[in-house]
């Protein structure tokens, strides 16, 4: 079985622009003669490679640790496309996909409106992006809205480089941050 790691590096990876950069601090270091490694993080739950739960979009919508995990895992489709994927691409994609979908399109893989409402209402379970959201900047809402008021969880800031397109096993369980909109996650695939 291989395993690919599809997660960006939570300091390393690039921040969407108005999030805050994340950052840390060595509190106690072995090196400077502490008895003991100790670090403190700061950062946005949507930084690097990270899961949206419908509370982002939905004010009442269910929270990253209220997300089904059966979501998170299971079979799953890596494709790759270019721009912005239509509702007429996404009917067409719907007839081989598996229920998870990861789009590649070097970091700027998106869902129109209608992208996302034709996977949510075709049953897909979760979709994902390598770029840093699934909507382009300059329609970040109604996409975002139309598949989490369907209660489909989006994955985004993956690093779909070295993995080619197919079906794999998808494990990407959210940390379960109590209350919040999104959390960063460690994604991976299995190919058998």
């Amino acid at each position: 079985m291989k395993i690919y790691d599809i997660s960006k590096g939570y300091f390393t990876a690039p921040v969407y622009p108005g999030d805050p950069v994340p950052r840390l601090e060595r509190l106690q270091q072995m090196q400077l003669g502490d008895k003991f490694n100790l670090t403190a993080y700061y950062g946005g739950a949507h930084a690097a490679t990270h899961m949206d739960a419908p509370r982002h979009f939905v004010d009442d919508g269910a929270t990253i640790d209220q997300v089904p995990l059966e979501a998170c895992f299971g079979p799953c489709t890596v494709l790759s496309v270019s721009g912005i994927l239509t509702g007429e691409d996404a009917d067409e994609i719907l007839q081989f996909t598996q229920p998870r979908l990861l789009l590649r399109g070097e970091g700027s893989a998106y869902l129109s409106q209608s992208g996302a409402f034709a996977l949510a209402d075709g049953g897909i379970a979760l979709v994902g992006t390598d770029a840093s959201s699934i909507a382009p900047y300059e329609d970040a809402v109604l996409p975002h809205q139309e598949l989490l008021l369907a209660g489909v969880p989006i994955l985004e800031g993956l690093d779909l480089s070295g993995v080619p397109d197919g079906n794999y096993i998808l494990a990407a369980f959210p940390l379960k941050l109590e209350g919040l909109e999104a959390a960063p996650v460690r994604a991976v695939l299995l190919e058998e």
